[in-house]
């Protein structure tokens, strides 16, 4: 019997630090697309917007720029964690917000996870 693929994540969580340069960029990818929904938020205190348990709960997947980002998530929200993936995506905090190098980059990164270009994803 072949096997049934599975649904692919429809609401996707872009963590970094202070969401303003990298996770903002990369749900601005996603403005406009016609079937993923996205949304960021940041893991300090300062973060222009900080994730809460409720943003866990929201997301099918959840992508963190960096190691420590998913760490912070561990420790504070463990529980909520339970069964969600969480994909670092390996983002260092070099790039302003648009900037076509981070955009580029999390094109390609996004590519690789969902194994097509972003625009095929239906």
């Amino acid at each position: 019997m072949p096997e049934i693929p599975a649904p692919l994540p429809r609401q996707l969580l872009f963590i970094c630090s202070q969401n303003r340069w990298r996770s903002l960029t990369a749900e601005g990818l996603f403005a406009n697309h016609a079937h993923l929904l996205a949304r960021s938020a940041g893991t300090e205190p300062g973060a222009r917007v900080r994730v809460a348990a409720g943003h866990l709960g929201w997301a099918d997947v959840i992508f963190v720029m960096e190691k420590k980002h998913a760490d912070r998530l561990r420790a504070k929200f463990g529980p909520a964690l339970a069964g969600k993936p969480v994909v670092n995506l390996r983002i260092p905090d070099d790039y302003r917000f648009e900037d076509p190098a981070l955009v580029a980059l999390l094109h390609a990164r996004l590519a690789a996870y969902f194994g097509q270009p972003l625009a095929a994803i239906r």
